[in-house]
């Protein structure tokens, strides 16, 4: 058989291992769902911690060490292969369950969040590159689209269950035992039954076209600065998980804060995060209309739904307009990072997107920052309306800066090569 036949790309034909990726994608977001709900009120209630600015810190510790994580593994990805960088990124988890049931002051807790950046980063890396090398060209953005959408049900569902766990058996240990189950099982699988998949990516491409084997302080420029559309997409990433942490922050303690019941609380929390699954669909439709029109879209309605958070009352407003930001998510969140996945040379497209994922969750840290300044200083209810703010003035960028990337309907061209000089040998 041929190199080509032997390395035949498609979601059908790689159906088994495409799932247990899914999988493995489900299992981190269920990790990071199982803080949403129970960790700020744990702070709050049980560790005793006054100052809202200081519960953000965790998620602060997570957003920094995840970006930095996020350049890595894209560079580590294509270096050793998305195996090893997956299976280190279950191994890191393996103490956060342990930290959370016994931590004796909010200190531990914002250190075992280092561990989880570490964990998020290197596993949620590795499953969406290794999707795409699996998938192909042709269902690129259906696979991103797969990818988030099982990661948020994921988070989803953690927030769901552990908050529900929470309000029947109390805020720890028991909500962690169901962490602890997630990370072993997500381990062993990644350790005995994924594959290697580097090899797709590598054959994809023609190593001999100019913009190969860019070298990894060209593409750190190019997805930074080089390319305008590539940085709207940055900025846009990087600005829309402030919705992400509002509500992983703000939400809980402001709706406790109303009276809210944590079981409810998880709830709402939940209802927004399974909004993300409907991503299995927005980035099937950008394979079929492109990725401008939903990421545009998407970066209004999330703010909007943000925005209007604080104007009502009761469970089910909240829970509905939750669902709208949430949709607004499901619109934007996989087709932004579908855009470096266009625009990068196969050879250089992991550390492409591992860019992109820096700058995106580096808005965890800043969001954090600014949550919980706002939060801290003004009033909880202000950091919805700074957020909302936030998301309407990125996406005015997007609008006006960002071309469509997609291979059939793109307007987009990479810009000239910043050097000249030998690429090097391929790493094929």
């Amino acid at each position: 058989m041929s190199r080509t036949e032997d390395l035949t790309q498609g979601i059908r034909e790689h159906l088994g291992q495409f799932s247990l990726h899914v999988l493995l994608v489900f299992a981190t977001g269920l990790t990071i769902g199982s803080e949403r709900a129970v960790v700020p009120v744990l702070g709050r209630d049980v560790l005793g911690v006054e100052s809202l600015f200081v519960i953000g810190s965790f998620v602060v510790s997570f957003g920094f060490v995840k970006s930095l994580l996020n350049l890595y593994a894209g560079k580590w990805g294509e270096e050793y292969g998305r195996k090893p960088v997956l299976v280190l990124g279950w191994l890191t988890a393996l103490p956060l369950p342990i930290i959370l049931i016994y931590a004796p002051s909010w200190g531990w807790i914002t250190v075992g969040n280092v561990l989880l950046g570490v964990n998020q980063a290197l596993t949620w890396s590795m499953a969406i590159n290794a999707k795409i090398d699996l998938a192909g060209p042709d269902q690129r953005g259906l696979a991103v689209g797969i990818d988030e959408a099982f990661g948020y049900t994921g988070v989803a569902v953690g927030a769901w269950v552990t908050g529900i766990i929470a309000a029947r058996r109390g805020l720890r240990p028991e909500p962690f035992y169901f962490l602890a189950a997630v990370v072993v099982l997500a381990v062993l699988i990644s350790v005995f039954l994924i594959r290697e998949t580097v090899q797709y990516a590598n054959a994809e491409g023609d190593d001999d076209h100019h913009d190969a084997n860019l070298p990894f302080v060209d593409v750190l420029k190019r997805a930074t600065y080089g390319d305008r559309t590539l940085f709207a997409a940055a900025q846009a990433g990087h600005v829309e998980n402030f919705v992400d942490t509002l509500f992983w922050i703000a939400v809980p303690l402001y709706l406790t804060g109303q009276n809210l019941g944590i079981d409810a609380v998880g709830l709402v929390i939940g209802v927004h995060s399974a909004m993300y699954f409907l991503q299995i669909g927005t980035g099937g439709l950008a394979d079929r209309i492109g990725r401008r029109p939903p990421v545009v879209a998407g970066m209004f309605l999330a703010g909007a739904g943000v925005l209007a958070m604080p104007l009502v009352t009761g469970v089910l407003p909240w829970a509905a307009l939750a669902a709208l930001s949430g949709l607004g998510m499901a619109l934007l969140y996989p087709n932004l990072m579908t855009v470096p996945g266009d625009a990068a040379h196969p050879t250089w497209r992991s550390a492409g997107m591992g860019v992109y994922r820096m700058w995106r969750d580096s808005g965890y840290g800043v969001g954090a920052i600014l949550i919980g300044l706002v939060m801290e200083f003004v009033a909880p209810a202000a950091a919805f309306y700074v957020t909302g703010i936030a998301m309407f003035l990125s996406g005015a960028i997007v609008y006006v800066w960002m071309e469509e990337t997609h291979p059939e309907f793109g307007t987009h061209e990479p810009p000239a090569p910043a050097t000249e000089t030998a690429r090097g040998a391929s790493t094929d």
